[in-house]
């Protein structure tokens, strides 16, 4: 639920409850994962020339990538993706660049998922359906997840290609770059001693919470639905149920649900707002009533609270060195992206 700017778009998601990477780590912040397609070259020279303008009425096709096809729906998908994940509408004076980017990312997806293809890095049909499953499980029924599709201009069909595309990418980078990631030992003491004012931490909180999730895109039954249990949850918290176990049990954060809910540390504004003023607004030990966002319903319990501090190195060394590895995957990455262009033929029609 960390915030986040326009200009960071992420195609694949993260935890539930955190909206984006932020710069490293004085707020324990995550960097963008190596899996995500980003040219490093492209966006400088993006910000360098004039966006062309993208047209109010886009075609269904977006483009070609050795013939294969860019659709609407995607860039429609992931332009939701984006809103969801930022809070908020696309600003109009960055609807160009933020297409353009959008359907950059696409191109590139493309790219790496045919390159995967290449070297049979298939995915299982077991992978597929797990991870279909995983989505289908935010809809109270088949019925509703199939409606909810056709809502999006998307089919089931299309979006197993879609995760078949990701796991692809993901098995690449897997064979490609992660064993080449290392970073030294030196280089994160290093880190840590040319960038002390960026583990400069205010005051914090560490809180737990427990998510249904409801995102905004689902609508208004499914939400109300979401509320309603969110609800359920929370008076069995108040009868003295664990909150912990219930979290476990009950939320539908993957990134935290195991640990309890337990969100760590994090500084005030680097929650989504309604997130953030209800943990800073709770006492250790105290819990919320129920707090919605545009990822869902949560009830949150603060943990303590934590007086503005320099983080010691031993507490930030291993996400410097989480940070440094992803920066390599990024750079490896763009540079197999630059590769895979290359000798590529892409076509692009907006």
């Amino acid at each position: 639920m960390r915030r986040s700017a326009w200009p960071v778009l992420v195609l694949l998601m993260a935890s539930a409850c955190r909206q984006s990477a932020a710069p490293p780590p004085a707020a324990a912040a995550d960097p963008a994962p190596a899996t995500t397609p980003a040219s490093a070259d492209a966006g400088l020279a993006q910000a360098a020339a004039p966006v062309k303008p993208v047209p109010s009425e886009l075609p269904a096709v977006l483009a070609r990538v050795n013939g294969e096809t860019v659709e609407r729906w995607e860039l429609e998908n992931a332009v939701r993706s984006a809103e969801a994940n930022a809070g908020g509408s696309i600003p109009a004076g960055q609807r160009d660049e933020i297409i353009r980017n959008l359907l950059n990312q696409l191109v590139e997806v493309r790219l790496l998922a045919q390159e995967a293809r290449s070297r049979k890095l298939d995915p299982t049909a077991v992978e597929v359906k797990d991870q279909l499953d995983s989505i289908r499980k935010n809809f109270p029924s088949e019925d509703a997840f199939v409606q909810a599709m056709a809502a999006d201009g998307t089919t089931v069909d299309k979006v197993q290609q879609d995760i078949a595309r990701r796991l692809q990418i993901s098995k690449l980078i897997d064979q490609e770059i992660t064993p080449k990631l290392v970073v030294p030992a030196a280089d994160v003491r290093a880190f840590y001693d040319q960038n002390l004012d960026r583990f400069k931490e205010n005051a914090s909180v560490r809180a737990s919470h427990i998510l249904i999730a409801a995102p905004a895109e689902a609508g208004a039954p499914k939400r109300q639905e979401a509320r309603a249990k969110a609800e359920e949850v929370l008076k069995r918290v108040r009868a003295g149920a664990d909150f912990a176990q219930l979290a476990r049990t009950e939320s539908q954060d993957p990134g935290s649900a195991s640990q309890g809910g337990d969100l760590g540390f994090f500084g005030q504004g680097q929650m989504v707002p309604p997130f953030d003023a209800a943990a800073f607004g709770l006492k250790p030990g105290a819990i919320s009533e129920v707090v919605e966002t545009q990822f869902g319903f949560h009830i949150i319990k603060q943990l303590e609270q934590r007086a503005p501090r320099t983080t010691p190195f031993e507490e930030a060394r291993g996400r410097i060195g989480e940070f440094l590895q992803a920066q390599q995957g990024e750079a490896k990455t763009a540079e197999m992206i630059k590769q895979l262009r290359a000798k590529a033929t892409i076509e692009i029609y907006l």
